[in-house]
């Protein structure tokens, strides 16, 4: 690949290349030296493209058509990638450095490389980082991203405000709240609204909902088993369950006046104040018939457990839809549309879909035609004991014996409002199931519908005939079922993805019991 830019790549270099392909970005000696002016005269997608990350410097004229970015790739054409990489994290894997070296040419001058870093050091310098709890398992930095570690997930119903999970995919905005107002536009509207968050407070009736926000990714640590995918690593804390207070969606609409039946309504777009490396915002939709539904309980949300919302959260304002994946949730919410179509956002168009496994990337026509996610499936964990750990057997006395037993514990939750009216777990390859405690939101007279999760606990018989057989050493499975009778699958192969999304297999740890 590196023979198709206009410079000469010996084979020594070539193989130099390759040495060093997971580590992307280094210098390597013997490959040319280019400019940032050099580099900057390659931005014709009918001549040739380069792009500079980091060291590196790279001829990707003829990954641009597989990109499944698309040609959002010729936005960092003849310069650094690294601003927008920062923005879409999920370029930080080994399979994208490892597809990024192929294409490597040669190498940054060093006096260009220092200037671009004096660049972003300054850019950086005036980024807003709020307050963060040294408690959560941070993945990035920037953007942050982080989550709650697995044995605290399970102490508070209603996630704690200072360890809910953060999934950022842009920098943080720092917003004023009398700088701040929503706008209210589109299709059914005779106007353009705006309101300030005191109006949103005011003029509108205060409402709570007990809701999760999981994210797409949870638990994409265990599709890495199976086959590395891109993405943040999540282990299974980027979920939380809070008290979400504010104005309900459909209030603020029909006080605009806006006619929810129109036919030309079909989606509700929704924009944030975090924007990306060229200055547009982050943005997804829902379908209109969701979004208004007053049982589905969307919400714009000025509150969080009972206190103001955290700027980590979207203060001063963020969407809740219930039920529904964690990437529609907009959080600092700028613009509410209502619309013919989905956003056309990279996080709707590009991102947060699914494909079968045999597929190990997608073009951007693959993408377009793939469905966004919407409604989260059936999901469970264990978070007690955790995996890898030596666990202490509970003695317990029953009909005159002392009996050995395992503490269990963890969570579950299905997306749409659909209650988990079952946790089974087994120690023994899912031949015996055992059945657990539920802890539950009790749901509202005029509705079945849910939307909080279910902490469960269990304790486990042992059998020490078995024990002695594994070496004390156990598997311990739990899987959910909703009231809809949707079941988890078995195992991760069954729905690995490139992408490491929607991965609600069996859960399942090994630890050593003593």
């Amino acid at each position: 690949l590196a023979e198709k830019s206009n410079s000469v790549v010996d084979n020594d270099s070539k193989r130099k290349i390759k040495d060093k392909g997971c580590i992307p970005g280094l210098p390597i000696d013997g490959l040319p030296v280019y400019t940032g002016k050099e580099v900057a005269e390659h931005q014709d997608p009918d001549k040739s493209v380069w792009i500079i990350f980091k060291a590196g410097v790279y001829d990707v004229t003829d990954f641009i058509q597989i990109h499944p970015g698309g040609r959002e790739l010729l936005l960092g054409a003849g310069n650094s990638v690294e601003p927008f990489w920062k923005v879409y994290s999920q370029h930080h894997n080994q399979q994208v450095y490892r597809i990024l070296e192929s294409y490597r040419i040669g190498n940054l001058r060093e006096e260009d490389r220092l200037k671009e870093d004096r660049t972003q050091d300054e850019m950086e310098s005036l980024e807003f980082i709020p307050e963060r709890d040294p408690l959560l398992l941070v993945h990035h930095e920037k953007p942050f991203n982080a989550e709650t570690p697995a044995n605290l997930l399970i102490q508070n119903y209603h996630t704690p405000n200072n360890i809910f999970f953060v999934r950022n995919h842009l920098s943080v905005p720092k917003v004023e709240e009398e700088d701040y107002s929503l706008e209210i536009e589109g299709i059914g509207l005779d106007r353009t609204y705006e309101f300030t968050l005191e109006e949103i407070k005011t003029l509108f009736p205060k409402h709570t909902v007990t809701s999760v926000i999981q994210c797409g990714g949870n638990r994409r640590n265990d599709l890495n088993k199976v086959e590395m995918v891109k993405g943040i690593s999540w282990q299974l804390g980027a979920i939380g369950n809070t008290r979400w207070t504010g104005a309900r969606l459909v209030d603020v609409l029909r006080y605009c006046n806006a006619d929810l039946e129109h036919p030309e309504i079909k989606h509700v777009q929704f924009e944030g104040l975090d924007l990306d490396a060229k200055s547009e915002p982050y943005g997804a939709s829902v379908s209109s018939v969701k979004a208004f539904d007053p049982l589905a309980e969307f919400l714009l949300a000025y509150e969080m457990n009972d206190e103001e919302l955290p700027a980590d959260h979207g203060y001063p304002i963020r969407l809740i839809a219930p039920g529904i994946v964690g990437a529609r949730n907009v959080k600092w919410l700028a613009k509410i549309i209502l619309a013919d179509h989905e956003s056309q956002s990279h996080w709707q168009q590009n991102d947060y879909k699914s494909f079968p496994s045999n597929k190990k990337q997608a073009s951007p026509e693959e993408f377009a035609q793939a469905h966004a996610i919407q409604e989260m499936p059936i999901q469970s964990a264990i978070c007690l004991p955790e995996d890898d750990q030596i666990v202490q057997i509970k003695w317990k006395r029953i009909d005159d014996q002392t009996k050995p037993f395992l503490d269990v514990a963890g969570y579950a939750w299905s997306g749409g409002g659909r209650s988990v009216i079952r946790v089974d777990v087994s120690i023994d390859g899912g031949k015996t199931w055992f059945d657990t405690e539920l802890e539950q939101e009790t749901p509202t007279k005029r509705s079945t519908t849910t939307f909080s999760w279910t902490l469960w606990k269990s304790e486990i018989p042992l059998d020490f005939n078995q024990l002695r057989n594994t070496g004390n050493q156990i598997e311990v499975i739990c899987r959910a079922i909703d009231s809809s009778y949707n079941m988890q699958p078995a195992r991760n192969e069954e729905i690995w993805n490139f992408r490491g999304l929607l991965n609600n297999s069996w859960h399942r740890i090994n630890i050593k019991v003593v």
